[in-house]
């Protein structure tokens, strides 16, 4: 069991280094066939945009989330203290990465909890895989939201990251009834969070009946766990693992791109959070225009957050000057103005969209 803890919090480590210095996006979210109508006479001042919105009963001062990224390993806690005093700086939502680790060795908790402490105020969402949820029960589900005082807990679906993994788990059944539970039992809202592969309508209609209080599409264009596993196999000492590198670079590409998955998820209704693949203040003012509550970014901001308070805090305010900028030309005060922008969609994302196409997936 002490082998088992400790690799898990060195697999930990090895994916915060792999996104930090390996090229492991791939794919196309399917922001670039998404164009706003210009609005030549904005009737607006962009000094006095609003960016102001609400999900889950709770206003921020933005839509921007810090996406779960890391924890686990001693040398995360501090990337975990920055992002979340950015966190509490400027009122947005932040999610901490797995904490399976923490979970089976109860010293790596402050790698966690340095979020609550650093960001008091701040919408915290804990975060547990599907496995794990069905595995263990709601009693690690539970000690995951105590650990950090959350508002909120994720339950991960990485199931192609699974299949990649050498020690992945390759069972899924189940875990949509341990879903359900969780949902029944603890009155901390849910969200079911994909990590690159995208939620299908039909996937988000049986997370939203099981109780879920809203879906985070995690879609396919952005980071590539299979891609991350990939590099991992090829940087590891056992040769059994080698094939896996393969295995992970047939399946990189593998998923429904953010902006398809964000429309079919949307079509279920719920709240909804955009990620995967967004890269800059104008991505999330597309897919807030398509009808996203938040937009969640994790790669973006990590190689800012392993440098220091301030270039993680550059990187933000350059990515609300974005949003800024896109909002004040096409008219939009506030992000529900945005909500109502013409924008034109194009090329294989609005053939993937249109659901007279026989290539689109069926209800």
């Amino acid at each position: 069991m002490r082998d088992k803890k400790r690799f898990t919090s060195s697999r930990k480590l090895d994916h915060l280094r792999i996104c930090a210095e390996e090229d492991i996006e791939r794919g196309d979210a399917g922001f670039s066939d998404i164009r706003f109508v210009h609005n030549a006479l904005p009737e607006c001042d962009m000094a006095a945009i609003d960016r102001r919105t609400r999900f889950m009963s709770r206003t921020f001062s933005s839509p921007l989330f810090i996406s779960a990224m890391t924890g686990g390993h001693p040398e995360t806690k501090a990337v975990n203290a920055r992002l979340a005093r950015a966190a509490e700086r400027y009122d947005i939502g932040m999610g901490v990465g797995s904490q399976r680790a923490a979970l089976e060795n109860p010293d790596l908790a402050d790698t966690f909890s340095v979020a609550r402490d650093e960001a008091p105020h701040a919408f915290l969402v804990a975060n547990l895989g599907a496995v794990q949820l069905r595995d263990h029960g709601t009693g690690w589900a539970e000690r995951a939201i105590e650990m950090i005082g959350a508002d909120a807990i994720a339950i991960h679906l990485n199931f192609l990251q699974e299949a990649i993994q050498p020690e992945g788990d390759h069972n899924a059944a189940g875990c949509l009834d341990a879903l359900r539970l969780l949902c029944r039992e603890h009155k901390v809202p849910v969200i079911v969070k994909e990590t690159g592969s995208g939620i299908s309508a039909e996937t988000a209609r049986k997370c939203l009946g099981a109780g879920v209080a809203a879906i985070d599409v995690g879609g396919a264009g952005g980071t590539s766990w299979a891609a991350v596993e990939s590099v991992r196999a090829d940087k590891s000492q056992n040769k059994a693992d080698r094939h896996k590198k393969v295995l992970g670079e047939d399946f990189a590409e593998w998923g429904i791109p953010t902006v398809v998955s964000l429309c079919e998820v949307l079509a279920s209704g719920g709240p909804v959070i955009a990620s995967g693949g967004i890269r800059s203040g104008l991505d999330m003012a597309k897919a807030l225009a398509l009808g996203a509550d938040l937009c969640g970014m994790a790669l973006p901001l990590l190689a800012p957050a392993l440098e220091s308070d301030e270039a993680l805090e550059q990187t933000i305010d350059m990515i609300h000057r974005q949003l800024d900028v896109a909002m004040f030309l096409t008219g939009s005060a506030r992000i529900s103005d945005l909500k109502k922008a013409r924008m034109f969609v194009t090329g294989r994302t609005r053939q993937m969209i249109d659901r007279d196409n026989p290539a689109m997936l069926s209800e």
